[in-house]
């Protein structure tokens, strides 16, 4: 980190994104109450931001590695956001300095025929992180109460049985994605569920731009007007989703993502704080294995230039 950052935002300064924006399950949970635009008071540029997050980069390459020696944990980042949030570019800039051995990403799309023969989880449940690993979902289990419930026509391709739709088969989800997230949060996986918010204004300005720009163009889809108009509908799925599913064993975080370069920062400070957290230390190797080594680094010394 340069001088000039060090004189104005601190190690700690950025720990406080790591809970800023985390919902507290005991309070009523509304969007309209988050910025888009919040900057935490930090009063950082987008230059001062992009140097952060390099520095941040290489502490959370260092706790990854860990994560990956120990293999005793397991960590599962769910990534959601209307179109444009910034998921793909979330996970570009933040895990790109991690060992790829460590980390996949799984990109749920609409499900398949063979998908659709099984329960909503089932291709959630065998994506998920084995110990030592990070997985980070882009879109995720919730699509299935997001899309699904803004459009519930969907639903009959589901071979789903008795009456769907109705408050008590959303309540029904909401409690098996709770169950399904308080499981793995028993087998030792540590999650971390963000929703990029951004105002439709802000998407409105990134729409345009993939159109102004044509080497964007390829990210334009016709679907991303359709799917605006449901703005309204959208908003009001994720306040029930996150009112319902907000836990302290798999907590949501609505991270302000007007400006990508503050969602990117308070993303991975969010993800350094959890795994700060696990309070990990490199493994310890057994007498035995550490004198075999011993004698290796010898036979290795001793040999010719």
């Amino acid at each position: 980190m340069s001088s000039a950052l060090k004189s104005r935002v601190t190690l700690d300064d950025l720990a406080v994104l790591a809970t800023r924006y985390r919902i507290d399950p005991s309070k009523p949970f509304h969007l309209s109450d988050y910025d888009p635009s919040d900057d935490a008071g930090l009063g950082l540029t987008k230059q001062e931001g992009k140097a952060l997050l390099k520095h941040a980069k290489r502490r959370l390459s260092d706790l990854q590695e860990l994560l990956y020696a120990n293999s005793e944990a397991s960590m599962l980042i769910v990534l959601q956001g209307m179109d444009t949030a910034g998921k793909d570019g979330t996970i570009k800039h933040v895990m790109s300095g991690v060992n790829p051995a460590g980390v996949s990403v799984t990109s749920f799309k609409q499900p398949g025929p063979q998908e659709l023969l099984h329960g909503f989880l089932w291709r959630i449940h065998i994506s998920a992180p084995s110990s030592g690993r990070i997985v980070i979902f882009n879109r995720s289990q919730y699509e299935d109460v997001l899309v699904t419930r803004v459009h519930p026509e969907l639903l009959e391709r589901e071979h789903l049985p008795g009456e769907v739709g109705t408050p008590a088969f959303w309540q029904g989800r909401f409690d098996d994605i709770r169950h399904f997230e308080h499981y793995l949060s028993r087998q030792g996986t540590v999650i971390l569920k963000f929703f990029l918010n951004i105002s439709k204004d802000e998407q409105r300005t990134r729409l345009l731009s993939r159109l102004d720009i044509k080497d964007k163009r390829w990210k334009f889809s016709s679907s991303d007007i359709k799917e605006r108009q449901f703005w309204d509908q959208y908003h009001y799925a994720y306040e029930e989703a996150v009112t319902h599913t907000s836990r302290d064993y798999a907590p949501w975080f609505v991270i302000p993502a007007n400006h990508k370069w503050f969602a990117r920062l308070a993303v991975i400070e969010t993800i350094i704080g959890a795994l700060e957290n696990l309070k990990q230390k490199p493994p310890v190797m057994e007498a035995g294995l550490m004198q075999s080594l011993d004698a290796y680094k010898d036979e290795l010394s001793k040999e010719p230039d």
